[in-house]
């Protein structure tokens, strides 16, 4: 049994990533202040004797004695990073800080949740790790985009000044039940829309790109990192769905799964929306044997599913 720290385990990935280490016997301790986590993706987790939930915001140090770390703590939608973009930036900067720091006294094995946004609106396709991206500094997403560019460079450096056992890896979009319908994601927007027999809004032409991604894959992906044997492979590493469906495709599948009378509605693009999305996952292939197994059409029925019991469709 390990005792693991997982940051943002109140939100959607934080929540199943919990769910999963406390049925593998773990000692879970989950952090999250709820600003977009929620206390209903861990109340069935409440009366498992190995797992703890404390309230708190990691730009406040933690004082703890655990063996592993998932950082995951941050708003990772654009509705909710762009309303608070300062706390935004400082939970990917001082928030890491502070967990790095904990990580360097315990020898905690820590490992950071990066996202493919630090490629911003790339322009090599699809995305290698060794890609530097194409990133506004100053735009409206610039928070999240260069806060998380941020974490990966102080990941890094603690790894090389301090020598602590450290991981990165690179989400991709990524969907599944738990994920809040008021987020913005397009996943969850387009479902909640369908099922509502509304409007589905595609931004710009709707010929924009993205790869989808299960949570459970994604999960399976971040365990094999982070339980990979070799110190000193730190990514980082991309993990996502290397299939790449457009906005169009997306919302005639979930129109088509939901058997909904929606019909689309095309709204102007938003400031620096990347135009194409597809992880390159070869690395994540050749260092711990991973690829994606559930397809969109599967993981789409189980979120769908999830959002028509949440409101007793």
């Amino acid at each position: 049994m390990k005792k693991i720290l997982v940051t943002g385990g109140a939100g959607f990935l934080g929540s199943h990533l919990c769910e999963r280490l406390v049925n593998e016997k773990h000692h879970v301790l989950c952090v999250d202040n709820y600003f977009t986590g929620s206390k209903k993706n861990i109340n069935h987790l409440l009366d498992f004797k190995n797992f703890e939930v404390i309230r708190q915001d990691i730009c406040i140090p933690l004082y703890l004695e655990v063996d592993e770390i998932y950082n995951l703590a941050c708003p990772a939608s654009p509705y909710y990073y762009q309303w608070d973009p300062i706390q935004t930036m400082k939970t990917s900067v001082i928030g890491s800080y502070n967990m790095l720091g904990l990580a360097k006294r315990t020898g905690a094995k820590i490992l950071q949740a990066s996202t493919s946004e630090v490629y911003g609106d790339p322009k090599v396709h699809p995305q290698p790790e060794e890609y530097w991206g194409n990133v506004n500094p100053i735009g409206i997403r610039s928070c999240y985009d260069e806060g998380k560019r941020a974490a990966e460079t102080l990941f890094m450096d603690y790894y090389r000044v301090h020598k602590i056992k450290a991981k990165i890896v690179r989400i991709f979009n990524t969907y599944g039940p738990r994920m809040s319908e008021n987020d913005g994601r397009v996943v969850s927007n387009f479902i909640v829309q369908a099922l509502a027999n509304k409007d589905i809004t595609i931004y710009g032409d709707g010929m924009q790109t993205r790869s989808f991604c299960y949570v459970d894959d994604l999960l399976d992906a971040m365990q094999a990192m982070m339980n990979h044997s070799d110190n000193d492979f730190v990514g980082p590493v991309n993990i996502g769905n290397p299939v790449e469906f457009t906005m169009w495709e997306l919302a005639h599948k979930v129109i088509q799964l939901t058997e909904s009378n929606s019909k689309i509605l095309q709204q102007p693009l938003p400031q620096d929306d990347p135009r194409q999305r597809r992880p390159n996952i070869s690395q994540a292939k050749v260092m711990f044997n991973w690829e994606p197994k559930i397809d969109l059409e599967q993981g789409l029925i189980k979120t769908i599913n999830y959002f028509k019991n949440e409101k007793n469709i």
